[in-house]
């Protein structure tokens, strides 16, 4: 056994003559383990939520979204289109169509954002997942239906079931607006309310209605083009390698997004934050592990007779000094290790009893208690990082024995 490092673990467990050391070493462990232990437990809390968020637009955006890099519309009636989406591996294909447009009702009115979409999205959208309150329908016999979001179905005042329909006021595209009769710049369609959704995000909930992409062509005169094309891939294929494919097919006209490229902003937010109050939680511990500092320097004060004896007995300085080195990294070690068991204990319990809530209000959000998600990158990135800083804090008394040493 290395002769520093079983000394060292004897000067860790072994009573010393004050009692202050003790208490100092059990108060560094305990700081270390803690800050450790919110590390863990800060985020896994942030993954849950990311979960939530990805579930949530999983359940309304596409594997993979096609749009045109400049203008508005395009038609996918080409022979690069064609090859492009028969590669294997594509299950579907939704066209859709996004026009602004004025929704009034009642003595509402709102500027929407109307997405007109093919009877395929009914397919690759999970909309019972997210609706609120009616059902996902696009047309009934000669009857269309939008399906709002939650915010601006509030804002019209419509619910489904109402009897009176809602009136679209769509621009026309390449027509000025007379001031004399500005109603002849507009095309007037109806829709009544099939469902509300929510998503938990402004830009669809207080904006959107989905609608029948036919509707949508006739309201903006529009032939077959589309402003993307929205594709479900098999369980089994590669997105990335199905992007690229489509890349190299379509060229450099076309933009093809996966999920998170569709939804960037969002979760690039999301890792902001998560890194900020990593960063933040890391400052925190960086002051506790400042206590191992104070620790080591009133151990080898207390252990100069001992320093003494060693070295009457041939020990080197090296071997002096790597003796609180190792008593130092073994301090750091067991909090590391307390805190990381500590933490997923807490991130067990939380993920099956849910101790933690966001309200004491049942329903009052989407999701009752913090989500809680693990992952063993999060918990690997924690244990280098705690472990580096506390590494570097303990060469500082270790270098000034050095240099008491050499005297």
């Amino acid at each position: 056994m290395n002769v520093s490092f079983f000394i060292a673990r004897r000067y860790l467990f072994s009573k010393k003559s004050h009692n202050a050391i003790n208490v100092i070493s059990a108060i560094s462990v305990c700081g270390i383990a803690i800050a450790t232990m919110a590390m863990v437990c800060v985020l896994s809390i942030f993954n849950g939520f990311g979960g939530i968020v990805e579930g949530m637009f999983s359940a309304f955006d596409p594997d993979l979204k096609i749009t045109v890099r400049e203008g508005k519309v395009f038609s996918y009636d080409t022979p690069e289109f064609q090859k492009a989406l028969q590669l294997q591996g594509i299950q579907l294909i939704s066209e859709s169509l996004e026009e602004n447009a004025l929704f009034m009702f009642d003595e509402s009115q709102v500027p929407v954002v109307m997405k007109g979409v093919s009877e395929e999205f009914r397919l690759m959208a999970d909309m019972d997942k997210l609706l609120l309150h009616g059902s996902f329908q696009l047309r009934e016999d000669v009857v269309d239906y939008a399906t709002l979001g939650s915010g601006l179905a509030m804002n019209l005042g419509a619910r489904p079931g109402f009897i009176d329909p809602i009136e679209i006021y769509a621009p026309k595209r390449d027509v000025k607006v007379n001031l004399a009769n500005p109603a002849a710049a507009f095309t007037k369609g109806y829709v009544q309310v099939g469902g509300v959704f929510s998503l938990n995000s402004p830009d669809y909930d207080e904006q959107m209605a989905i609608i029948p992409i036919q509707l949508a062509r006739e309201l903006f005169g529009y032939g077959n083009e589309v402003t993307s094309l929205d594709i479900k891939l098999a369980h089994s294929v590669s997105t990335g390698k199905i992007k690229r494919e489509i890349e190299q097919i379509l060229g450099n006209s076309f933009l093809v997004e996966d999920r998170y490229e569709q939804q960037r902003d969002s979760y690039r937010m999301m890792q902001v934050e998560k890194w900020v109050t990593f960063l933040i939680l890391a400052f925190i511990l960086l002051i506790a592990v400042f206590n191992v500092v104070g620790s080591l320097s009133m151990l080898i004060v207390e252990k100069q007779e001992d320093i003494k004896s060693l070295q009457h007995m041939g020990a080197s300085d090296q071997l002096v000094s790597r003796i609180f080195l190792y008593e130092g990294w073994l301090i750091t070690f067991i909090g590391i290790i307390i805190g990381i068991v500590m933490g997923l204990i807490l991130c067990l319990l939380q993920q099956h009893f849910g101790f933690l809530r966001l309200s004491d209000t049942p329903g009052a959000y989407i999701i009752d208690a913090y989500p809680v998600i693990v992952k063993v990158m999060d918990i690997v990135i924690v244990f280098f990082v705690v472990t580096l800083i506390g590494l570097l804090t303990v060469l500082y008394p270790v270098h000034d024995l050095r240099k008491k040493l050499k005297v």
